[in-house]
């Protein structure tokens, strides 16, 4: 295989603040120290770790077992529980009568729940569950907008030994439909509506449409919260979330499952056919959950941490549901949007909460930019954000150029970044800077965890040289690591652990290692990798080249389409931050300047073809740009696939416009 050329090149290097060092949870000596036993005893490195952070019912004896592989297993004759150990625990301690969530309604309006109050309640719930004959091996769909309540469900089941399926509140009801037959579900927790961007968008219905699609015959209830108390119609299998949990007990012990036993089960955005389910034990992953809350988020009893992520993605598992509440953090959770009702909404909740950690993704970040120069009124200058301490960024890698608008206007050049790398199927940050300890660089994840064995490999899986760029695989299991595809596991082997990789996990992912010092740096997914005359060019270096045009381009998207010349023609639909010009000529003639300009960052081989101009980008209402919806548009494809979770429908009509 030719390697993926790499063409960016980052310079700027911001060493760890002096004063942020002296209070890090992790020292520059622990992480050595740490990847110096990871290194003598990898299975033995993690069993301690498990040990030393979860509380156990059951010890387990048993670190690693990988006579299976890829099926591994880890701790899996010791038993815990999951919502135990992020509510029980702190009972006893000071933590018990301190705020666990501040939850902000896209109004505006702020309320706040304990540890001791979210104990209880999460009790009264799954006390209810367990009267409507729900218990250990079940499974249930949760479909919720963000709130208390959507955590109150996720750790009621996960009480009481239900492994949960959350669909993100933007899906259809035929996705919806999907995973409710994939999974088996036999229950269903929905609210009847939720409120977006000053809108009540319906839940409920959907769920309705899904079962009148048939194969939800399992489910016997449907759980339903009244967050706005619209007209939404009755179902026959409906039952009120207030007479679920009115009148039961705030005492529900947790029931103990082994650390192998699924959590949750969730299935991954994007994919074409069958749904995915990415299947999730329970004691690796809140191991994981718990020590990355600690070491990436330096996470300390005085923060109030605010992840923007939603529970229907993982990252709002990890980093909302589960792994702050594990370590007894005070964290924001908000219902509505960046935007409304101004582009000032984050930073004014920065301001008004006290918030030390901020942690998003960079599609927020560059929407973010665009709108603080088309709205002054509202940009981060006009907020203090002199509470904030740490920022972190997801979902995505980040380009330069974001990276560095997001240090100065955002983190005042005081606030590391901790740009993390992970995903779905890892169930945690895998490849992260350490605020403390790692030098940072614009654009780069920079360095592996302890304990996780990051390379990169050929299409064989052998090494390539550090600067060379090629596919990104973890050699070695870890703890909170996908254990299967939900009732599919011949799939999960061909699409995780294929045989001409010696065994690694495959990430699905380019990347480049800088050759002096070694940092990581994503080039992009490994489909999204442009073969142009032979040259294999990541889509993200081309999307961060155009971005670094600050005077012009607020966003841009990059993705490939047959071209009889080269063999793949680079697309990019591009977002101005002036206006869009709507005459062919200004159009062709700022196409012209953008061409250059690439031309000039990286080289004439990545000047994109053809350049589209866009309003915007089609978005989830997550805020996730669908490329697969770009590639369909580039390649003049009629769009046959479900649109129903875009933000901005009409914005297809807009960017099928050719030049």
């Amino acid at each position: 295989m030719s390697a993926i050329e790499s063409v960016l090149v980052e310079n700027r290097v911001f060493p760890p603040p002096t004063a942020f060092t002296a209070q890090a949870n992790l020292k520059p000596a622990e992480v050595a120290a740490m990847q110096a036993s990871a290194a003598a005893d990898y299975a033995g490195f993690w069993a301690d770790l498990a040990r030393e952070n979860l509380i156990w019912a059951k010890p387990f004896t048993k670190s690693l077992n990988d006579s299976n592989a890829p099926f591994f297993k880890w701790f899996e004759d010791g038993e815990l529980n999951a919502s135990y150990q992020c509510l029980d625990r702190h009972l006893n301690t000071p933590t018990a009568d301190k705020v666990a969530i501040i939850f902000e309604t896209d109004d505006g309006k702020s309320t706040t729940i304990t540890y001791r109050e979210l104990h209880k309640r999460v009790s009264r719930f799954a006390n209810g569950l367990k009267s409507l004959g729900y218990k250990k091996g079940d499974r249930s769909i949760i479909y919720m907008p963000m709130s208390i309540e959507a955590v109150i469900a996720m750790q009621a089941c996960a009480r009481i030994g239900v492994t949960h399926s959350v669909v993100f509140g933007g899906f259809s009801a035929k996705s919806l439909q999907e995973r409710i037959v994939d999974v088996g579900a036999t229950l269903v927790i929905a609210a009847d509506e939720q409120m977006r961007g000053g809108k009540a968008l319906p839940l409920k219905p959907a769920v309705d449409e899904a079962y009148a699609m048939g194969g939800c015959d399992a489910v016997r209830h449907t759980v339903v919260y009244k967050r706005t108390g619209g007209n939404v119609a009755p179902g026959a299998k409906d039952i009120d979330w207030a007479k679920v949990e009115g009148g039961q007990s705030d005492d529900c012990p947790a029931v103990m499952v082994d650390a192998e036993h699924p959590l949750f089960v969730l299935y991954t955005s994007g994919s074409t056919g069958k749904p995915k389910g990415v299947q999730h034990s329970t004691g690796g992953y809140m191991l994981h959950a718990m020590l990355t809350m600690k070491w990436t988020f330096d996470i300390k009893p005085s923060d109030v941490f605010w992840c923007t992520a939603d529970v229907g993605w993982v990252t709002g598992h990890t980093y909302v549901a589960y792994g702050p509440l594990a370590t007894g953090a005070t964290q924001i959770i908000f219902e509505g949007v960046p935007t409304f009702p101004n582009a000032g909404r984050f930073w004014e909740m920065i301001q008004k909460h006290k918030c030390t950690i901020f942690y998003t993704a960079p599609t927020a970040i560059r929407s973010l930019i665009k709108a603080a120069e088309v709205a002054p009124d509202y940009a981060p200058s006009k907020y203090d954000l002199k509470s904030l301490r740490l920022l972190g960024s997801v979902g995505e890698p980040i380009n330069p150029e974001a990276w560095m608008w997001y240090y100065k206007h955002i983190g005042g050049e005081r606030c590391p970044i901790v740009d993390t790398f992970w995903q779905t199927e890892t169930g945690g940050h895998m490849i992260t800077p350490l605020p403390g300890v790692t030098p940072l660089v614009p654009g780069s994840c920079t360095t592996a965890l302890p304990g996780i064995e990051a390379a990169i490999v050929d299409e064989i899986g052998g090494d390539v040289a550090n600067g060379s760029g090629g596919i990104l695989v973890i050699k070695k299991p870890w703890p909170s690591m996908i254990r299967t595809i939900w009732g599919d596991p011949e799939r999960f082997k061909k699409a995780y652990f294929p045989s001409e990789l010696k065994g690694y996990y495959l990430a699905g992912d380019g990347a480049v290692r800088d050759a002096v010092t070694g940092n990581f740096r994503i080039t992009g997914r490994i489909d999204d990798v442009l073969n142009v005359s032979g040259h294999r060019l990541g889509t993200m270096e081309i999307e961060s080249a155009l971005v670094a045009n600050s005077a012009l381009v607020a966003e841009a998207a990059v993705v490939g389409r047959p071209d009889d010349t080269t063999g793949e023609a680079i697309v990019a639909f591009v977002v101005l931050k002036g206006a869009r010009p709507t005459d062919k000529e200004g159009a062709a003639k700022l196409a012209k300047e953008l061409r250059d300009w690439v031309g000039k960052e990286i080289g004439p081989i990545a000047k994109p073809k053809d350049i589209r101009f866009g309003d915007n980008l089609p978005k989830t209402r997550s805020g996730k740009i669908m490329r697969r919806l770009l590639r369909s548009i580039a390649k003049g494809e009629e769009i046959t696939s479900d649109i129903s979770t875009l933000e901005n429908p009409a914005i297809l009509e807009q960017l099928k416009q050719s030049l």
